[in-house]
């Protein structure tokens, strides 16, 4: 089919608007076009957090969607993730597993928008997220146990030598994997999502763009093609949407279990 054969070009158009490019300066002190669109990212969210504080004060009892509709986010995560899994240390963790989710949120969301290449949609970005994370077990494991002890804590009591290095070892690598793992599969989810409906988003204008150039026989059938596609572009945007919270929950889930982990006693 004529609309098929562009395909190729178009898809690399798709690709390569997912490498960094720069807006301002270069890649390397420039502006990119992750970095601004993290930046409408955050923008976005402390807006509409600073509209959430200035309507939750104003009524004792939450009023309207929106508000009730933050709330309600707020308290799965403190509820959710941080009471289930932290105890009563859930409020010194709180303010970081919070503002953990809703960065990667944000970022998700608007990384659904035709156009939007935001910060979860690159490598770099995810990786600093992952080591924030990894710092902040890692502290709040020394600060705990202290640095000896937390060292220590990584090799199980018990355990009969040599059992006992090889299973410190093993612990050692997978303290270190974590971080890398929440970074690729942040990553890697949500840059496969932005593919797959950019995919189906040239499908569709290829098969509907005959039809602007002329009724047809053939164009009729390439715009009832291209009907075909936007349902499906338009089941993958929801889809898509469940995905951006999934992955902004289990970030900030696996995060708080690697907290948990380090406060466990034993």
């Amino acid at each position: 089919m004529d609309a098929l054969s562009k395909l190729p070009d178009e898809m690399n158009e798709l690709i390569d608007s997912f490498m960094t490019h720069a807006i301002v300066g270069d890649t390397t002190v420039g502006l990119t076009q992750y970095v601004f669109w993290m930046s409408v990212a955050i923008i976005l969210l402390l807006v509409v957090l600073l509209v959430f504080r200035q309507k939750q004060s104003r009524d004792l009892v939450p009023q309207g969607f929106f508000v009730n509709a933050v709330e309600y986010v707020v308290e799965f995560v403190r509820d959710d993730v941080c009471k289930g899994l932290l105890g009563d240390s859930w409020r010194v963790h709180f303010p970081f597993l919070a503002a953990l989710f809703f960065f990667i949120l944000f970022n998700n969301i608007v990384g659904i928008l035709p156009g939007c290449h935001p910060g979860t949609g690159t490598m770099g970005v995810t990786a600093a997220l992952a080591l924030c994370s990894f710092g902040y077990f890692v502290y709040f494991g020394c600060k705990r146990k202290g640095v000896g002890g937390y060292v220590k804590s990584l090799a199980p009591s018990g355990v009969a030598f040599p059992i006992n290095i090889l299973v410190a070892i093993i612990e050692v690598f997978s303290t270190f994997l974590r971080p890398i793992t929440l970074a690729i599969r942040l990553f890697c989810n949500m840059f496969a999502g932005h593919i797959v409906m950019g995919t189906f988003a040239i499908l569709a204008s290829l098969f509907f763009e005959p039809l602007l150039q002329g009724v047809s026989v053939s164009a009729i059938g390439d715009a009832g093609v291209s009907v075909f596609w936007v349902f499906l572009l338009l089941i993958i945007y929801l889809v898509e949407i469940l995905v951006a919270v999934i992955q902004a929950y289990v970030f900030t889930l696996l995060s708080a279990v690697y907290v948990q982990l380090v406060e466990q006693d034993e």
